[in-house]
């Protein structure tokens, strides 16, 4: 990777959130983490971030408010949804305000790591030459 790529975590689940955090670090990217959409919301003030990675299910703020949010206020942050659940309809919500992907906990490495190369591609194709 020439240039190191930068990923939001947010996740209200401690352990999931530093595991993905830790995976992902592993990888060559920059990772900063959030314990809600609030927290979220404080970091993209503070810092360029290029994919929020962001669990549905979270007091407060939670993931598909949180997608609205980032979609109005920093539309070119791309947003992967990650859930354990897998209700039809929070993945439609998601995908109608804009998520970039969807993957399911417990998330595997395989699988997030074709999705971020499949986004960051992409994302490069549309810089101009």
């Amino acid at each position: 990777m020439s240039q190191a790529k930068h990923i939001l975590i947010v996740d209200d689940e401690e352990n999931s959130r530093m595991g993905l955090a830790q995976l992902l670090i592993r990888e060559g990217y920059q990772v900063c983490c959030a314990a809600d959409g609030q927290e979220a919301l404080e970091v993209l003030r503070r810092q360029v971030v290029d994919i929020v990675l962001s669990d549905i299910r979270m007091p407060g703020i939670n993931g598909i408010v949180l997608l609205n949010l980032i979609r109005m206020q920093y539309p070119d942050v791309q947003v992967v949804m990650i859930t354990a659940h897998g209700e039809v309809n929070s993945y439609l919500d998601a995908m109608n305000l804009g998520a970039a992907d969807f993957v399911h906990k417990p998330v595997k490495l395989s699988e997030l790591k074709l999705v971020l190369q499949k986004m960051f591609c992409s994302s490069a194709q549309s810089l101009p030459v």
